[in-house]
């Protein structure tokens, strides 16, 4: 993945409303959500959801489906994928990652 494609996915994603759509459109996976599910959790205007949708759509985080009269909004979950791949490439120098032990400072008295 390039850097510029994974920019633009987390671009996308530092919105709070936009990372609370796609949050929710993910928990439902591949049946996927129409705008009016939406509107109906998240209480989202009809036109503000229109334009995060589309901004979540151009960077490629959500796939759309048009079924009769509704469009189904559904993760892109290859580019989730890869997102967490370029995340931990090369994480820990190629080790096997520990969890790091948290030392709580005491203080002098």
């Amino acid at each position: 993945m390039k850097n510029t494609h994974a920019i633009q996915a987390f671009l996308a994603l530092g919105q709070e409303s936009r990372l609370n759509i796609f949050r929710l459109i993910v928990q439902r996976g591949n049946e996927g959500l129409t705008p009016s599910q939406i509107i109906e959790k998240l209480g989202i205007p009809n036109a503000t959801l229109s334009f995060h949708l589309k901004e979540l759509v151009l960077a490629d985080l959500l796939l759309v489906e048009r079924q009769s009269r509704n469009l189904i909004y559904r993760p892109n979950a290859k580019l989730v994928q890869d997102l967490s791949e370029f995340l931990l490439d090369n994480c820990c120098g190629g080790n096997t990652c520990m969890p790091v032990k948290v030392i709580k400072k005491v203080k002098a008295i």
